[in-house]
């Protein structure tokens, strides 16, 4: 064990794969029902997914150029120690480590314990014990090497895939729906639509935090941005037109819809085909988001002595080996947490909301500083019709920061109590590196 950089061991595919593989959750199984009663038309309906993909396009070019000029394995937290300063920086990695990541990791745990306990329960505690198991088997699997890893995300993207596109294969045996709507949308349905269908694209950005190890990063990682959010948009349109087509706006307004789809097209045995395929997504968020997270906190490792514990890559598995341990063992004690809240899933989602869209927001805007300040640092990719697309994706973000603000409980105030410690203990952490 020592303090080895990482390398680069990622292909264009990998990296591909942990973008599609943290996009595609279980968000394209929950929210089109949530989209569906924010909307009063069926273009409307069809309308906002194809504005959600256009909105991830724009925030990914922003990020392609971040990643390509700075390739680290600190992602966003590297970009803002140069734009902001250390104090920023080290509150966004503080955040990340303990809200962020951890949370996303766990709220996806739970929704894979929730899934098998329509199957098999144990008691009141199953789902949360489900959940411990993912997250422990999943944190061990990237520990033993990013070899492993990989290879599983990779098995994983082409599964969703593959059960996404029998989804919308199998609607074709269905008998189309008797009516279209065609009502109006108020303006508040159309921004809490939107807010559902950009939490559905969310994810995309966590490509950053592997650009140390992609190869030939100047061109694979936007190409990998593209090809992701590209196919990802794809079969979310694919997805929405197939209950569209065969349920209607009304039905899809069901939490059940894409269940009724496959019980009209293949039969009621065959619902647990959702299911199935909702775990596998679920699964691969989790991976991936373990594999990005844990290099952040190996980034932050190496500023601050504090948090040397962290700074060690295995040299032969190619895994930062002392981030991962700590990222499971937060992620353990969140889901103890969300199972004592009783209602784990939101609790998460309280919980992450603000902290991830303040920070993505501060992100957009370093974009704008490191032009000005390192305007002689080459860029391999530039935004196209700069500083128009960066300066919308900014305003969209703080439109995300907004909502997820006004619709948050007790676990917003708990991230909030954290991030206000982080504060103290960076006055801590650069005493120490004095």
């Amino acid at each position: 064990m020592n303090t080895n950089k990482p390398e680069k061991n990622l292909s264009l595919w990998d990296t591909t794969a942990i973008i599609v593989g943290i996009v595609i959750g279980a968000g394209i199984f929950k929210f089109p029902t949530l989209v569906a009663m924010n909307v009063g038309s069926d273009f409307m309906l069809i309308l906002v997914w194809v504005l959600g993909g256009a909105v991830s396009f724009i925030g990914a070019m922003t990020y392609a150029e971040l990643a390509s000029a700075y390739p680290h394995s600190g992602g966003d937290y590297f970009y803002l120690q140069k734009s902001f300063g250390s104090p920023l920086s080290f509150l966004f990695a503080w955040t990340r480590m303990l809200i962020i990541q951890p949370g996303s990791m766990a709220l996806m745990a739970f929704v894979i314990g929730d899934e098998i306990v329509k199957y098999y329960s144990f008691g009141s505690a199953s789902a949360a014990v489900y959940a411990l198991l993912v997250v422990i088997l999943l944190t061990a699997l990237n520990y033993s090497g990013i070899r492993q890893g990989k290879i599983i995300q990779n098995i994983l993207t082409i599964l969703i895939y593959a059960g996404l596109l029998l989804l919308v294969i199998a609607a074709l045996f269905a008998p189309a729906a008797s009516e279209s709507a065609s009502g109006a949308t108020n303006v508040s349905g159309f921004g809490m639509a939107m807010v559902f269908v950009l939490l559905t694209f969310g994810g995309w950005n966590e490509s950053a935090y592997v650009s140390a190890e992609l190869k030939e990063p100047g061109k694979n990682m936007v190409r990998a941005l593209v090809v992701g959010i590209g196919s990802v948009t794809i079969i979310y349109l694919l997805v929405n037109l197939a209950l569209l087509s065969k349920l209607g706006l009304k039905q899809m307004a069901s939490f059940d819809a894409p269940q009724r789809l496959v019980e009209l097209s293949l039969g009621k045995e065959f619902s647990f085909f959702i299911s199935l395929t909702l775990i596998l997504a679920a699964l691969s968020t989790t991976n991936a988001t373990i594999i990005t997270g844990a290099r952040s906190n190996y980034a932050l490792a190496q500023d601050y002595p504090l948090f040397r514990f962290m700074s060690q890559w295995h040299e032969k598995n190619q895994t930062p080996t002392g981030a991962l341990v700590l990222q499971g063992a937060i992620t353990i004690a969140l889901i103890l947490f969300g199972s004592w809240r009783k209602d784990g899933l939101s609790t998460m989602v309280d919980y992450t909301s603000p902290a991830f869209w303040f920070f993505f927001t501060l992100t957009g805007i370093s974009l704008f500083v490191l032009r000005r300040r390192d305007n002689q640092r080459a860029r391999p990719f530039q935004v196209p019709l700069y500083p128009v697309l960066p300066a919308l994706f900014v305003v969209i973000t703080t439109f995300m920061l907004y909502s997820s603000l006004a619709y948050t409980g007790l676990g917003a105030l708990v991230s909030v109590l954290i991030v206000a410690a982080g504060a103290l203990l960076f006055l801590i952490a650069k005493k120490q590196g004095q």
